[in-house]
């Protein structure tokens, strides 16, 4: 039975991540390390078609510890026979397997801008494969629809913090290239970029640790990319590259945004300061006993993965 299981990131903005387990056509996924949805791909139906095409999965079910087993809908067809199995698989791997979360990330495959020097400016998709590198995508960087909406830098003046940020990040960027990220943390470039070589070598040195670089601009732009790292700051702990210092700053960053970071905190890889992510918990805690205090639901973390597509128009 070979199931695989890993994480990738939510791109384009940055905001989290998805881990999955997955047999054949069948996975589940969660972004808070609790919920987990089960799909199904009627993968008969590619047979005979020339080409990559576009198939829709199958709710198998929602599953999480304390509500166990929530089925989709079952149809009599001998295909849905055929991924019911499928699903019952990845089901019964999830029930033993879901407590080792975080995954390892997976998606190596880097699409970046690049700046006037050639080096990598900010960080607007990944994949996992390869032949995913093919597919058409945006070479706009976005701060996304939440960040147009809540986030407030107070470098950009009058202006809308998230839209000035694009507008300059987009102006900074000179080409593009697909980078396949190695080990040791540098990269090799693809063919098929805009000003930029195949075949180029990145070193490690060179990819910003958080997906942008505020120390390589002059006020006020370092002070906007900046204000819009910290406001980022639940996400970021999401990944498992941050130094222990660079850690521990985002996590006191994150504790002032406390809804998001309880969201997020069984997918971090490592804590720096347990405290700030127990308090962030209490506060939810009371909150949650206060109706009108309430977070209102935030469709940018829904948990259902057709949902996360990027072309499902979710908001981000």
């Amino acid at each position: 039975m070979n199931v695989v299981c890993y994480a990738q990131r939510l791109l384009n903005p940055f905001r989290g991540v998805i881990n999955v387990v997955r047999y054949q056509s069948a996975e589940a996924v969660t972004m808070d390390g609790v919920h987990w949805d089960i799909y199904v791909a009627n993968e008969s139906l590619r047979e005979g078609l020339k080409g990559k095409s576009q198939i829709s999965d199958i709710r198998y079910g929602s599953w999480s510890e304390a509500a166990g087993l929530k089925r989709g809908p079952i149809y009599p067809s001998d295909d849905f026979k055929r991924m019911e199995v499928q699903g019952h698989i990845v089901y019964e791997y999830l029930r033993d397997h879901h407590h080792e979360v975080p995954f390892v990330f997976a998606d190596r495959f880097e699409l970046w801008l690049l700046d006037e020097r050639k080096r990598p400016l900010a960080l607007i998709h990944s994949v996992l494969g390869l032949d995913e590198t093919r597919a058409e995508v945006s070479t706009q960087w976005r701060a996304g629809f939440a960040a147009e909406e809540h986030f407030k830098s107070a470098a950009a003046g009058e202006d809308n913090s998230a839209i000035a940020l694009g507008n300059f990040i987009n102006g900074q960027a000179r080409g593009w290239q697909w980078i396949e990220r190695d080990a040791a943390g540098g990269g090799t470039g693809l063919a098929g970029g805009k000003g930029a070589e195949a075949r180029q070598a990145y070193a490690a040195e060179s990819f910003p640790p958080r997906f942008l670089e505020p120390e390589r601009y002059a006020a006020p732009f370092r002070e906007l990319m900046a204000d819009y790292l910290d406001w980022q700051a639940p996400w970021l702990l999401l990944l498992d590259t941050l130094t222990q210092e660079s850690r521990r700053a985002l996590e006191l960053q994150a504790r002032a945004r406390a809804a998001e970071m309880v969201k997020q905190h069984r997918l971090y890889p490592a804590v720096a300061d347990p405290a700030q992510i127990k308090a962030a918990l209490v506060e939810m805690v009371l909150r949650d006993k206060q109706p009108e205090a309430k977070d209102k639901p935030n469709p940018s973390n829904s948990p259902f993965y057709i949902e996360l597509s990027p072309a499902g128009g979710e908001y981000t």
